[in-house]
């Protein structure tokens, strides 16, 4: 064989080598490809991925994949290794990561996300709310805001109104303002204003423009600090985890955690100013709230006891949950 041929099949093996050492890192999105999960979280998890592994983990995000609440079982049954996902879709499994959720917490996505994971590793992780599962992020989205087709001057107007609802504490809030809840995923939400199905959503002001409700929901209450805020976890399949190269699995580890649930916060923090900027520019009616106006008020009065309700709700956990929910508020209000 001619020293040409030599050098080609030598450089062939080594590129065969390289490629086979690459591995795949499948990620399961259930959100529009424009949504900021998609055009800002992923990506930057995915460009710090490559990065510490040198290139060995490459990151794929998919789409069309299901209802949200099914993330869950496939990240567990391995037909994709990664996802996320909103706690509430699924009650009952999820019920400590409510506390996050707790009305009048008054802090931003990214504050409320350093504080879910700090209060989860510290308190809330020895009750195996995940199990079969490798949590690598929590975090919240911006504060759950009012979006309606049409205006109120009172939230006592809520009543009877048919109202989507995503879970978790929503439920709860729903449930004392007196609407007809209506359950759907989130990107349904458009199509269901649309035909008339609902009357409105509670949701944060991002998705006026990650899912085009400028074009529905004409009508904005935005509460200060919001209503609630909404509680996400990130995770991976732990056999994928394991079946990596040690080296490789402690340097996504690295770039995850507080980190990634930091970046996730900041990014929907972000979206939520696009989606307000957003919404002014196409002339949606948005009632910025202040703290001592009457609907302010009112939210403050409908809310009263929620605390106590959650602690008593999760008593079976084994969890110094009232503990860990003032260590999450001081957490969340004093972070930088």
């Amino acid at each position: 064989m001619s020293i040409k041929k030599l050098l080609t099949a030598g450089l062939l093996s080594a590129l065969a080598s390289v490629a086979s050492a690459e591995t795949t890192l499948r990620v399961a999105s259930w959100l529009p490809p424009t949504h900021t999960q998609n055009t800002v979280v992923w990506p930057t998890w995915a460009k710090w991925v490559e990065d510490a592994t040198e290139g060995r983990v490459k990151v794929v995000v998919e789409y069309g994949m299901g209802h949200p609440k099914t993330m869950f079982e496939l990240v567990e049954d391995g037909v994709v290794d990664a996802s996320f996902s909103y706690h509430g879709y699924v009650p009952g499994r999820f019920k400590l990561t409510q506390m996050v959720e707790q009305p009048l917490l008054g802090t931003n996505a990214e504050a409320a996300s350093v504080a879910h994971w700090r209060i989860h590793q510290k308190y809330l992780a020895e009750a195996n709310e995940h199990d079969g599962l490798e949590v690598i992020g929590l975090f919240t989205h911006g504060p759950g805001q009012i979006q309606l087709v049409e205006p109120i001057e009172s939230l006592t107007e809520l009543k009877g109104k048919k109202i989507r609802l995503g879970g978790g504490v929503q439920g709860e809030i729903g449930h004392r303002m007196g609407v007809t809840a209506v359950g759907a995923p989130a990107p349904k939400v458009y199509e269901m204003m649309q035909q008339g199905v609902i009357d409105g959503v509670f949701i944060p002001l991002i998705d006026q423009k990650g899912l085009r409700l400028k074009e529905v929901a004409r009508n904005v209450v935005a509460l200060p600090g919001g209503m609630y805020m909404g509680s996400f976890s990130i995770f991976m399949n732990p056999d994928f985890l394991d079946d990596l190269d040690p080296q490789d699995r402690q340097a996504i580890l690295d770039v995850s955690g507080e980190k990634l649930s930091a970046m996730a916060g900041r990014a929907w923090d972000a979206g939520d100013k696009d989606g307000l900027a957003a919404a002014q520019e196409a002339g949606v009616n948005v009632i910025m709230v202040k703290p001592d106006d009457a609907f302010a008020q009112e939210f403050v009065t409908l809310t009263k006891g929620m605390d106590d309700a959650f602690i008593e709700s999760v008593a079976d956990r084994g969890v110094d949950t009232r503990s860990a929910l003032q260590e999450l508020r001081e957490v969340a209000r004093t972070y930088k």
